[in-house]
């Protein structure tokens, strides 16, 4: 696992939700490739959070992947397995999401028409991988120095 892995990975779970921001859902199929998508992340925090705290074994997992999402038995056997063997993972990358979610909708209401969401994004890929509490400090100079 990348050592952060929550704000990697945050990253690309937040670039996927730009997709209707971004005008690239030109078809309801296109948004509901989208909504398909949300609900296997739902699904993933659900069995990484119940199988690292006890409270769903391997089976129950399985039967609760299949139960929320048309997946083959192997398919969910194999996704299941990846989670025993990576506890957080999926847990980590929401943070991640959410985290920029979270600063984004601050910077828009603190700098209001001087937020740009073109320069936010490019303030985040400039800085690179950091652990999220270094993250929100760089974006909080970042906001400070917008003119």
């Amino acid at each position: 696992m990348h050592p952060n892995g929550a704000f990697v990975e945050g990253w690309a779970l937040y670039t996927e939700s730009l997709g209707r921001d971004l005008g690239l859902y030109t078809d309801p199929y296109h948004q509901l490739g989208a909504l398909g998508m949300e609900i296997h992340r739902a699904i993933r925090l659900v069995v990484d959070a119940g199988l690292h705290t006890g409270k769903m074994n391997r089976e129950e997992a399985i039967k609760y992947n299949m139960q929320y999402e048309p997946i083959s038995k192997e398919l969910a056997t194999a996704e299941i397995e990846r989670y025993m063997a990576w506890p957080g993972q999926a847990l980590s990358y929401k943070i991640g999401q959410l985290k920029i979610l979270e600063l984004r909708d601050k910077y828009k209401k603190q700098l209001g028409d001087k937020f740009s969401v073109r320069d936010f994004h490019d303030t985040i890929l400039k800085g690179g991988a950091m652990p999220l509490t270094v993250f929100e400090d760089y974006m909080d100079d970042w906001a400070k120095n917008v003119k």
